[in-house]
């Protein structure tokens, strides 16, 4: 029978390298620096200008680095950035995502194609690249995709968000089963209303019907999806894969009738 970790070591991530997309966001800054804390080297990915990175790579100081590009078309050099700076790739965290708000009759194709390319095409197009890293390698893999709880249950005006938060869920089911035989684990969370400055004053109501229908009663905070993410990355998480962890304060326990 094989001896589990140490119960110290399980979240310690020191001598691997991980890739969080997006993590000049809120969502994604917080994943970055949890998982830096956890000892990782860690590749800062922006989606635009390079210099949000960078400014993130800064704060961290040593093991990490900073770039950009887009997830979809760019996947191979982002990858490829984690190796040239660091020597390898250990985890990827999905994280980078788009979510225009827009009625179902209203929303403009054009913006509707670039959701659907950047949110789950990316996604794809991020865990293929870091396979073909990880596939083969006695130590494996860990990928974690960030999802949404409207990937589960539908919003007014998300339609197309919440359709391709469904479909990063699905995809990562899939991917686990393909990957898993092959030592990669792939894992989802799926966060609910996360805390922004300004959120309370720009959407009072919203807020309000957040706290009356979370049963732990607050938004969520950005390091509360981080460490659902350090979680599945950790070897606390080491027979985890296709699971989608759910962080939302209990509101999808909330009966709807």
């Amino acid at each position: 029978m094989t001896v589990p970790p140490d119960v110290r070591s399980l979240l310690d991530l020191a001598g691997r390298v991980a890739i969080v997309t997006g993590s000049s966001g809120n969502i994604g800054g917080g994943i970055a620096r949890r998982l830096h804390e956890a000892g990782a080297s860690v590749v800062v990915h922006a989606s635009g200008r390079l210099e949000a990175a960078e400014a993130l790579a800064a704060e961290l100081g040593d093991r990490a680095a900073a770039v950009a590009g887009d997830v979809e078309r760019d996947a191979p050099a982002i990858c490829r950035s984690a190796i040239d700076a660091f020597g390898g790739l250990d985890v990827v965290v999905n994280n980078a995502g788009i979510q225009p708000v827009a009625s179902l009759v209203s929303i403009d194709p054009d913006a509707a194609a670039e959701m659907l390319r950047v949110n789950v095409g990316g996604v794809i197009a991020m865990t293929r690249e870091a396979a073909a890293v990880m596939v083969g390698r006695a130590a494996g893999g860990a990928i974690v995709n960030v999802s949404s709880i409207e990937g589960l249950q539908p919003a007014f005006d998300h339609s197309h968000y919440a359709a391709s938060k469904a479909a990063v869920i699905m995809h990562t089911r899939a991917a686990a089963l393909e990957l898993g035989p092959k030592g990669v684990r792939v894992n989802c969370v799926s966060p609910g209303l996360i805390d922004v400055d300004g959120l309370e004053e720009a959407w009072p109501e919203g807020v309000a019907r957040w706290h009356a229908a979370a049963p732990l009663q607050r938004l969520g905070q950005p390091a509360d999806v981080a460490d659902a993410v350090l979680f599945l990355a950790s070897d606390a998480a080491r027979w985890i894969t296709g699971a989608n962890l759910v962080v939302d304060g209990g509101v999808l326990t909330r009966n709807t009738w």
